[in-house]
């Protein structure tokens, strides 16, 4: 584990592992199969890139998008990890490039899509190349009860037998019908380490609205959080492009995105939202899985998401470097109606409708939560939490009323009419309101024709709306959208249990002012210049900026203002390779001067107490370079054999002189040895 430890900062920059990974780490670089689910943001390609780091053969990566494999290999390379993807988006001389690394076996990580398993030479390619081990990014993609299923995925079991070696999934999402078909599809029934870790994302802000004028209040999210990069999800493809139209003009940079655009304009707009700061993506769900911008600031859904499980994916785009992001999602009958009917119209079995109507209960059930929101979301992934004090909710606490009575009034009257009209004319006959459809019926004979006066017709409108989060009422196909009362309302219709709903205020909860300054004030213009530097060095190397260094990595920077490549170096994210490329030149940023120029041995173990050795040994050689007395041959060793010795401490004279030679051994011996004995 201490070589993995060594790997993390040296390669990666980090000083220390995240929470959950390093027993992550250790079983998949034991050999162990493994399925790890971890949330959003939680540093699960680690996971897999140390132990491939760590091996002798080829890490084979199974990942579902090409943007997201070109992401982590341009991530790779910037660290110095000999990497490659064979993709359909490869260059000629990028498929040459990994097929040259495949063959003088420098390569340590080999990026795939699952439909490339269905080419009949895959299996054997891979055979040849040594493969040690399989990771499957997006592991859930191999549930038919997931939320993004994916039938290559399908495949990948039989890799893993054809290959004979471990196995490691893993996924921010997968309940438990998800869990038992990863370990079957992929792992043939035989229980894998299983790891689960914490879903919690306390940087995350979680807000929810109920639709009043949508575009607006979209408008309004991202105009007090100008300038910042946004993504906004929508239910069809017209409303994207309809609302990307309305953001630009109030000033935003914003473009579309969806499955109907031509694939060349996808490609435009990835590239876009991977290197320009402050872009607004809206899109339907097309854009989702795989994008990994670091300093995504915010996310709205200006529609419903499919399920609870879909939505922790879609928010969990934001605030991946673990600064503050804020979520808002918007929501209506109609929404509600449009996914009831999406399920109760579709060809899956009755079981699985019947898991998908649960899941969408979960999510309605977080939409109309009365308590903090974060302490709904965890309790769906089992796990119990205080309330957070950052949601909505817990900021702005709802006004909720005992709703026994109004209910029962609303359920009786969809049973008097046969469970054959809509929420429109229910609340007609509660309000007794006298419409041409009502004397036609004669539902104004009814009892409960005017029962409902309590409220008006907005507030009717929650009450219905609440009653069908809470699935205590269902639209009907057959009927046109007619309410049909659940087996779950049974119990309140005979009073033999209770429910409790909030009034909806007419005025939306106060918009939280814009996302804190990253820093402080006095550090801003220094990391807006950090950013610049960033921006012409991504440009040149036509990479996204977060490639060079993300946003986490310099707002320490702007923090700590480091002096030094040494202290450089122990900013989190600046590995050795970086450090290498990029350290001067963001120092001279910081600095505003040019640092002189280490030597390159120096340079390697810069942020290392080998470093700190380096430096006293090379004192040491200065005061005895012509003997004790000043008047001998000068005698000197070179960088490499002064960072040999700081790296390998040898205990005696022996050792030394097998790295100095005797000549030099005998000039520095005593003298470095002392040096290495007083640093412990």
């Amino acid at each position: 584990m201490q070589d993995a430890r060594a790997l993390l900062s040296s390669v990666f920059g980090f000083s220390a592992f995240r929470p959950g990974q390093a027993e992550i780490v250790q079983a998949v670089a034991d050999g162990r199969n493994v399925l790890a689910i971890m949330p959003t943001g939680g540093g699960k390609s680690l996971c897999f890139q140390l132990p491939a780091l760590l091996s002798t053969g080829v890490t084979v990566v199974i990942s579902p998008l090409i943007a997201l494999m070109r992401d982590q290999v341009r991530g790779l390379h910037e660290a110095g990890v000999v990497a490659g993807a064979l993709t359909s988006g490869n260059t000629p001389e990028e498929t040459d490039a990994v097929w040259a690394a495949l063959e003088d076996g420098s390569l340590k990580l080999l990026y795939i899509a699952p439909e490339r398993l269905a080419a009949s030479g895959t299996q054997r390619m891979l055979k040849r190349a040594g493969v040690c081990l399989i990771a499957v990014d997006e592991a859930h993609c191999v549930s038919q009860w997931g939320h993004d299923f994916r039938p290559d995925y399908l495949r990948i079991g039989e890799l893993r037998r054809a290959l004979d070696v471990p196995l490691a999934a893993f996924t921010a999402t997968a309940d438990a019908e998800t869990r038992d078909e990863i370990i079957l599809r992929l792992f043939d029934g035989a229980q894998p380490d299983i790891f689960l870790r914490g879903f919690d994302r306390p940087n995350l802000g979680l807000a929810f609205e109920v639709k009043q004028n949508p575009r607006q209040q979209i408008l309004s999210f991202a105009a007090a959080r100008k300038g910042q990069s946004g993504i906004v999800y929508c239910g069809t493809r017209a409303k994207t492009e309809a609302l990307a139209q309305a953001l630009a003009q109030a000033g935003h940079s914003a473009c579309h995105y969806h499955g109907g655009m031509e694939a060349e304009d996808r490609r435009i707009v990835e590239g876009r939202f991977a290197t320009e700061d402050g872009l607004i993506v809206v899109a339907t769900i097309a854009f989702g899985m795989g994008v990994d911008k670091p300093d995504i600031r915010w996310v709205a859904h200006a529609d419903l998401p499919k399920s609870i499980e879909g939505y922790y994916q879609e928010i969990g785009r934001a605030g991946r470097d673990g600064a503050p992001a804020d979520t808002l999602t918007l929501y209506g009958p109609d929404d509600i109606r449009f996914r009831r009917s999406q399920i109760d119209e579709g060809l899956a079995p009755p079981e699985r409708k019947a898991a998908d109507h649960a899941r969408l209960n979960a999510l309605l059930g977080l939409a109309e939560a009365l308590g903090c929101r974060r302490q709904v979301l965890l309790g769906y992934f089992g796990e119990a939490s205080a309330p957070c004090g950052n949601c909505d909710l817990c900021l702005n606490p709802p006004e909720v009323f005992d709703a026994t009575t109004p209910v029962r009034k609303a359920l009786s009257a969809i049973l008097r009419t046969g469970e054959w009209f809509g929420a429109g004319h229910l609340i007609d006959i509660l309000t007794g309101t006298q419409t041409d459809k009502m004397r036609e019926r004669g539902h104004e004979t009814l009892p409960t024709f005017g029962v409902g006066t309590e409220f008006d017709t907005r507030g009717w409108q929650a009450v219905f709306r609440q009653m069908a989060a809470h699935d205590l009422v269902r639209p009907d196909p057959a009927r046109h959208g007619a309410l049909r009362m659940t087996e779950a309302a049974r119990p309140i219709l005979r009073g033999e249990a209770g429910i409790t709903l909030r009034h909806d205020t007419i005025k939306a909860a106060p918009r939280r002012p814009q996302v804190k300054m990253l820093v402080a004030d006095e550090d801003a213009p220094l990391l807006s210049a950090l950013k610049a530097k960033r921006r012409a060095l991504a440009e040149a190397a036509r990479v996204p900026a977060y490639v060079i260094f993300t946003d986490r990595t310099l707002i320490e920077m702007a923090e700590t203002r480091p002096e030094t490549l040494d202290q450089m170096a122990r900013i989190t994210g600046v590995g050795a390779s970086k450090l290498e490329k990029y350290g001067s030149l963001f120092l001279a940023v910081i600095t505003g001067d040019r640092p002189d120029d280490l030597h390159p041995a120096r340079r390697k173990l810069a942020g290392r107490d080998a470093g700190t050795l380096y430096d006293r040994l090379l004192a040491v050689q200065a005061d005895l370079a012509r003997g004790e007395t000043g008047l001998d041959k000068p005698v000197t060793c070179s960088s490499a054999q002064l960072a040999k010795l700081a790296e390998l401490r040898p205990g005696d004279l022996g050792a030394v002189a097998r790295v100095l030679g005797d000549r030099r051994a005998e000039r520095f011996g005593d003298a470095f040895l002392q040096v290495l004995r007083d640093a412990g």
